[in-house]
């Protein structure tokens, strides 16, 4: 099933503290909270009572200027500015460039349960970085059955029946100077709208099993070159029987006319027949260099088509 993942605050600091020199200053009991959004906020108008800028379950950064402003504040006024902040259920809040924390504002964090950080960076670094591990966790995501590769720096997902022979392409694939990233299990994350980005579980990362020669450490065999931790998917490559496609199953002017939606993404698809004495290694590598002229608008079905076209008027 093709669910979001969740992140807790607690998974997020984590995740993140080490990296980002967050430290974890009050609101301890929240840590439980769950972020539901990727955006990341900093909320200048809000603390003037404009609620509308702050959603809950989502993290707000107070820079330089929303330090600046609350310092400005009279005592009420500081009272009523931070009542506003939290006046709707924050996932948390990071205080950025190590300013100095408000007692008003670590009082109402314990009071209310809401995570407060600190961290000395900046904070357009820290959303954007939060940002990112943000899309990251909460993207939607599915698990597919198949190898992943990047060939010629592309992005292909070789699907087939069992025993077809994904593995064994794979494998001459990598000896060719191509690098694995997933077999059997890939794990595919919506992280923008356009864009699946394809990795490996961590159980079976750097792992193919090939029949006859069992399970292979592809990272021990030929190098750190030969894996990759992940990759945008860009197309498809399905191993089919001849039988499956028949004589004229398969359209021989455009082998990469289908698509197959994945998380309502469309990815380009080949489907190559399985056949002994084809090089199938080689059928990939040509199918991944046709993808990549058509991505910069050279069509050779169009070229030919239009040839054919000339030759025919031309002899009329």
């Amino acid at each position: 099933m093709d669910d979001p993942s969740h992140v807790s605050v607690e998974t997020l600091f984590r995740d993140m503290a080490e990296q980002l020199d967050m430290r974890w200053v009050a609101g301890r009991e929240g840590g439980q909270r769950t972020l539901s959004s990727e955006t990341i906020q900093k909320p200048t108008l809000a603390l003037i009572g404009h609620l509308n800028f702050v959603h809950p379950n989502r993290v707000q950064v107070l820079g330089c200027a929303e330090m600046d402003y609350l310092r400005g504040l009279s005592e009420s006024g500081l009272q009523e500015a931070i009542t506003h902040l939290f006046s709707t259920e924050l996932a948390a809040i990071v205080i950025a460039n190590g300013e100095a924390v408000p007692s008003v504002l670590l009082d109402s964090a314990e009071r209310t349960e809401t995570p407060l950080f600190t961290s000395t960076l900046a904070s357009p670094i820290l959303m954007s970085y939060l940002g990112h591990y943000l899309t990251q966790q909460l993207a939607e995501f599915t698990a597919i059955h198949g190898v992943f590769l990047e060939v010629l720096g592309t992005g292909i997902l070789i699907k087939g029946d069992a025993g077809v022979g994904k593995s064994e392409l794979a494998l001459e694939l990598i000896t060719r100077g191509h690098r694995l990233v997933a077999d059997d299990v890939v794990e595919l994350k919506h992280v923008a709208p356009q864009t699946l980005e394809g990795s490996c579980p961590p159980l079976i990362r750097d792992f193919l099993e090939v029949r006859g020669l069992g399970i292979l450490n592809i990272r021990f065999l030929f190098g750190e070159t030969a894996v990759k931790p992940q990759k945008n998917l860009k197309l498809i490559v399905e191993l089919v029987h001849p039988q499956e496609v028949g004589e004229v199953g398969l359209n021989r002017l455009d082998m990469v006319a289908s698509t197959e939606a994945i998380l309502g993404v469309a990815i380009p698809k080949v489907r190559i027949p399985v056949a002994a004495g084809r090089n199938l290694a080689v059928l990939v590598e040509v199918a991944v260099r046709n993808h990549i002229l058509k991505n910069r608008g050279i069509n050779p079905v169009e070229q030919f088509i239009k040839r054919q076209q000339a030759a025919i008027d031309g002899g009329g």
